[in-house]
């Protein structure tokens, strides 16, 4: 066939012969078996003492084709293992021109699967390999496919699309991977979203795989970037920032070099990458990190973008917001002012910087957003007088009691909270992170009182996926309260229920939820949210699939009518998951 012509056709360039050959000089000769003997002679093994093995293995039946292509193999082992030595050894220009000779003689037989290995070999040390002959193995499916890395590179250097389409579906598994995560029927206060260290996630299969792809090569790390930048535009989601820092941090590991110090956020990136790391942002990083924005000099504005995008990480929000509800409690302690406190403002600015990074890699105008006053001088003073209200109360509740009887806790939540909440991005992130700690120290008053100002929030942050996740987790600690009707009505009917019908992610948040605690909700409750939860038409795959998940288990919980009228079992106490010692 033609894929046969073209295979042997290299051999004909090199002055070896072939099929084509053999017939001719049968064709025109007076004694076959002479002629037979003489191309064996001429053809085969030249090496004397070989010559003399093959009437031997003649009388032990192996086939020519059997020696020829032993010896064949032991060749090629040699010759890839000098290509790879040549490679290292003498002056640079000298080896390179062996090598540039070697693909020379050897390319035409790119396509004979026993010579193909030298060939790719030859190719993957040369740091440039000829334009015309990459160019000849792009428009080859099966060769492109063949090549080491480290050819395919330099293909890619100059082929931004075709490069797109070898990174794409990685980016889109990524994405898919982080999703799965947020909505994993693992629910736990222990372990979240937020639970691997950045270390354990730069060994994940996306980074390991990207990193490798880009090698030392800047054309392609700005390329990656670029992807990212775009797809963020266009996407909106916040995962392809966390991939930006990841794969920086990424080929920090590794100490490439190369790479490292011409990407400008490098070292902020580090920095912050040891505050996620800790979860908390101290003194002695955050002057560090000050220095860096302090630093940024007019005409290089623009890399406030990519500082931005670096922030907008969501493990990066995730660790400023811990730090500063942590500040705040201290605050409270210490009879301060937030204002008085340049910690907890450079915490906000870096917060804001984050938050803003959408709209100023769209908007192209690179300068810092403007802090509002009002939430340094009303809402954080407002969150710090929560947690008054909360020692107040506690305080209260140890004193001998008078006449006067207890002290209610107290309910009302001041309307500017919720209008904060609703207008300002930055003080509704913070909110939403108070809310997560009062749950995890199982403070139900507290939740109570706060969770009406969720329904409507700035951009419905108290509905997106990483605030539900781990609200989730953290509502395990407060399980017991599930029995209660008023606290059932105020979680879900009050909150949950409000989004589920219009947000296909709430419906699957509430679901997981179910699905760890149905057996501690009241069953009338529990009934009533079985049939307000029933997927409609509209509702996806993964919706019905929960749904069928819980109905199966609710199925199993029901008695059979012959168990009721028996004594009623003692319930078997659920095991108790010993707490860890504190990180």
């Amino acid at each position: 066939g033609p894929g046969q012509a073209d295979m042997y056709a290299g051999k004909k360039e090199l002055g070896v012969a072939n099929g084509e050959d053999l017939k001719e000089t049968l064709t025109n000769c007076t004694e076959p078996l002479k002629a037979i003997e003489q191309f064996q002679t001429e053809n085969g093994v030249l090496k004397k003492t070989l010559q003399y093995a093959l009437p031997f293995l003649d009388l032990h039946g192996t086939p020519r084709l059997e020696f020829h292509q032993s010896v064949f193999d032991e060749l090629r082992e040699k010759l890839l293992e000098r290509v790879s030595a040549i490679a290292l050894e003498g002056k640079v220009e000298e080896r390179y021109k062996k090598l540039e000779d070697l693909l020379e003689k050897s390319f035409s037989l790119k396509k004979m699967p026993s010579i193909q290995p030298v060939v790719m070999c030859v190719m993957k040390h040369l740091p440039k390999v000829p334009e015309k002959k990459l160019k000849l193995v792009m428009a080859d499916k099966d060769l492109y496919k063949a090549c080491a890395v480290e050819v395919k590179r330099q293909i890619w250097q100059d082929n931004q699309a075709l490069f797109g389409d070898e990174v794409s579906p990685l980016l889109k598994q990524y994405i898919l991977e982080k999703e799965n995560i947020l909505f994993s029927n693992d629910i736990s206060f222990l372990q979240n979203f937020f639970s691997p260290s950045p270390k354990m996630r730069r060994q994940g299969e996306v980074v390991q795989k990207l990193t490798q792809m880009i090698g030392k090569n800047v054309k392609l790390y700005d390329m990656v970037l670029q992807f990212l930048r775009t797809l963020f535009l266009r996407t909106r989601n916040v995962h392809y920032c966390t991939l930006r820092a990841e794969l920086l941090m990424s080929l920090h590991d590794l100490e490439i070099s190369e790479i490292c110090t011409v990407d400008p956020c490098h070292k902020f990136t580090w920095c912050l990458d040891a505050c996620i790391r800790e979860k908390f942002v101290d003194n002695k990083r955050a002057r560090e990190l000050q220095g860096f924005l302090d630093g940024v000099k007019k005409g290089q504005e623009q890399v406030l973008g990519d500082l931005s995008m670096i922030l907008c990480d969501p493990f990066a929000i995730n660790t400023l917001a811990l730090s500063t509800i942590r500040h705040l409690q201290d605050l409270v302690g210490q009879d301060t002012l937030p204002r008085e406190s340049p910690d907890l403002l450079l915490l906000l600015r870096m917060l804001s910087l984050g938050q803003g990074a959408w709209d100023m890699i769209d908007s192209q105008v690179f300068k810092e957003p403007k802090m509002e006053a009002e939430l340094i001088t009303r809402f954080l003073p407002l969150l710090m007088s929560f947690v008054v209200d909360d020692h107040t109360f506690t305080v209260d509740q140890k004193l001998p009691s008078e006449e006067k009887g207890p002290i209610p806790y107290p309910s009302a939540i001041p309307e500017a909270f919720t209008k904060f909440l609703q207008e300002n991005r930055i003080a509704c992130e913070i909110g939403l992170y108070y809310i997560l700690h009062i749950t995890k120290q199982r403070n139900k008053n507290a939740f109570l009182r706060l969770l009406p100002a969720l329904v409507e929030t700035f951009s419905d942050l108290a509905f997106s996926d990483i605030f539900l996740h781990l609200l989730t987790g953290n509502l395990t600690l407060l399980s017991d309260e599930f029995a209660l009707e008023e606290f059932c009505t105020s979680l879900f009917d009050g909150f949950f229920l409000t989004a589920c019908s219009r947000k296909e992610n709430v419906h699957r948040h509430v679901l997981r939820l179910l699905l760890h605690l149905h057996h501690k909700v009241a069953p009338a409750k529990l009934e009533s949210l079985q049939k307000a939860l029933e997927p409609t038409k509209q509702s996806g795959e993964a919706v019905k699939e929960l749904y069928n998940q819980l109905s199966e288990k609710l199925e199993l919980r029901k008695p059979s009518p012959a168990e009721v009228t028996e004594t009623p079992s003692m319930e078997l106490p659920l095991p108790t998951v010993p707490t860890p010692a504190s990180r």
